[in-house]
């Protein structure tokens, strides 16, 4: 089974609010949409955030994304082959994406796993359970991933600032 960890803990300092409760449940709905996605769980730590799905609260969010990777991965259950790491401030995520980096995942079997939009590594992610234990705090841009061209697909953004969910 592959799972969903959606990374939701950040402070959301530059938006000026909990932006977790505007952008997680429109995410929420997307990654629900994948065909390939058997378990999400909403990793929280700055905010306690309404939401539909199983949420796992992280103490140590403030170290990085890392760090509350570490939290949903850790409540995964044995039967979770990978995971799917999704941010929660991507509005525009197309299931589409979550579906093809899996079917990549099940083809060739690499430990990571991301989609790229113009040549540009962004998300989603998927993390083999192999792969696990090697999650740093700042996240895993730094590692090397086999790469699923999606430029036919909307990237899925980044909301940083209010006056980006205008844009």
């Amino acid at each position: 089974m592959i799972s969903a960890v959606v990374l939701a803990a950040g402070a959301s300092t530059r938006f000026g609010s909990p932006k977790q409760a505007v952008l997680l449940e429109p995410v929420l709905e997307r990654v629900r949409a994948s065909a390939a996605i058997g378990d999400v769980v909403v990793v929280l730590g700055a905010h306690a955030v309404e939401t539909s799905e199983r949420v796992v609260h992280c103490p140590e969010w403030e170290r990085g994304p890392g760090a509350s990777l570490r939290c949903g991965l850790a409540a995964l259950g044995e039967e979770v082959e990978a995971a799917v790491v999704i941010l929660g401030d991507g509005p525009r995520l197309d299931s589409r994406s979550i579906d093809r980096v899996a079917a990549v995942w099940r083809e060739e079997g690499a430990d990571r796993v991301a989609a790229t939009y113009g040549g540009v590594r962004l998300h989603p992610l998927l993390l083999a359970r192999s792969a696990w234990d090697e999650v740093p705090d700042a996240g895993l841009r730094a590692l090397p991933a086999q790469l699923v061209p999606c430029d036919d697909l909307d990237p899925p953004g980044d909301v940083d600032f209010a006056d980006d969910l205008s844009r």
